[in-house]
């Protein structure tokens, strides 16, 4: 079984990780005295404040919710999971399905994940539902994710978590008619530009919603605790397209993500880079063999054509659900887990990086970008700007 997710395990990273770590901390008081000559001793006597490790849980707790909103406009219902942050200590062990309301969708969940290889699929989670609010502050930044075609709003509950530990609200749709569950019965949408308008407006409103001070719909905890302006939105697959959508025809993001998908796409139409005037990161996995080198092509060139600030991440020997919680879950999440054909080179097999170092990297690149762009944190800015681990990722800036 792979290391525990959100840590690298490969040892060459960790152990010159913990060199560096332990080099910096017997640094740290022969650089700080140097700093500190010519300044007077009140000022020597300040605390320095440490930049938050954006590879790591930060320093909050994390509480999950899970409810239920009808858009009476379209008459259509979602149902919606939301991490958040608390004051209580949390970081233990509880199934992954618990994210789920109990019943048969709950159960089918705990099955599947019981049948899926064991370094795959995520098995459990560490936050704890429905905690109090940290009361550090009255609000906190919001980020609204959207799952991949045929997937649950849980597919990214690590990473939502590990946002949570470091002061976000992080609420996701099941796309009602495009989950898991709508795949086994059968009834499941198509991956259509028609459907890519209904899931951005799952997002826009689940954002009108969660903003709204008054709405009864939200539970208590989270009333009134989202901060308008500063709101994000980020995805995985045709989540990625959801979001450029989003961050196009939507004023209140101030910043969009897209895990192993162009936002602009053929295939599905409705996105231009050109019209996006807000910050982007993209995650692309090398060895995508889901959307293939074609839709890795489309991909960098929607860096190349977006207006900047955008980032770039390739991550080699990463498959399409490498940085997912439902990797292997189902054959049709397999492309990420254990053995395959590169892409590029149907002739050469290799194997894909652990999943837990996959989720690991996501969530590091995901926390410090919002952190970056919706705290103004400038170490966050300067972590998505760099290689984490230099072997495996691959960084491109356009400023």
């Amino acid at each position: 079984m792979g290391a525990p997710r959100g840590t690298f395990s490969d040892n060459r990273h960790a152990v010159g990780y913990d060199h560096r770590v332990k080099l910096a901390q017997w640094m740290t008081p022969f650089v700080f005295g140097l700093l500190i000559v010519g300044c007077s001793s009140e000022e020597a006597a300040k605390p320095k404040a440490s930049p938050p490790s954006f590879e790591m849980a930060g320093p909050l707790g994390v509480a999950h919710t899970r409810f239920d909103l009808s858009d009476t406009a379209r008459t259509r219902d979602l149902s919606v999971t939301a991490w958040y942050p608390t004051d209580a200590e949390t970081g233990g062990s509880a199934p992954i399905e618990s994210l789920l309301a109990a019943g048969p969708d709950r159960d089918a969940y705990a099955a599947l994940v019981a049948a899926a290889p064991l370094e795959c699929a995520t098995r459990s989670i560490a936050s704890t539902p429905d905690l109090a609010r940290s009361a550090a502050q009255s609000n906190w930044p919001l980020i609204v994710f959207s799952h991949c075609h045929n997937c649950l709003a849980l597919s990214a509950a690590s990473i939502a978590e590990r946002l949570a530990s470091h002061g976000f609200i992080v609420v996701a749709p099941d796309h009602a008619e495009n989950t898991l569950f709508d795949k086994i019965a059968g009834t499941a949408a198509g991956l259509t530009k028609e459907f890519l308008q209904t899931r951005a407006s799952d997002v826009r409103f689940v954002m009108d919603v969660l903003l709204d001070t008054g709405a009864q719909a939200v539970p208590k905890v989270l009333r009134g605790a989202a901060d308008p302006e500063r709101v994000g939105v980020f995805g995985h697959s045709f989540g990625g397209v959801t979001t450029g959508l989003v961050l196009q025809d939507d004023p209140r993001p101030l910043a969009g993500l897209s895990i192993a998908a162009p936002m602009e796409n053929p295939l599905l139409p409705g996105v231009s880079m050109t019209q996006i005037q807000k910050p982007v990161l993209f995650v692309l996995a090398q060895e995508d063999n889901s959307i293939g080198e074609i839709g890795n092509n489309i991909l960098r060139s929607n860096f190349d054509a977006g207006n900047p600030p955008l980032v770039k991440v390739e991550v080699a020997n990463a498959g399409h659900w490498s940085f997912s919680d439902i990797c292997a879950l189902t054959s049709d999440f397999g492309a990420g887990c254990g053995d395959a054909q590169r892409q590029t080179d149907p002739s050469e097999t290799f194997s894909y990086l652990p999943v837990s170092d996959g989720i690991a990297l996501s969530a590091a690149y995901v926390t410090a970008f919002f952190s970056a762009e919706l705290k103004a944190d400038e170490g966050g800015r300067a972590y998505v700007r760099e290689a984490h681990p230099e072997k495996l990722a691959t960084v491109a800036v356009r400023d």
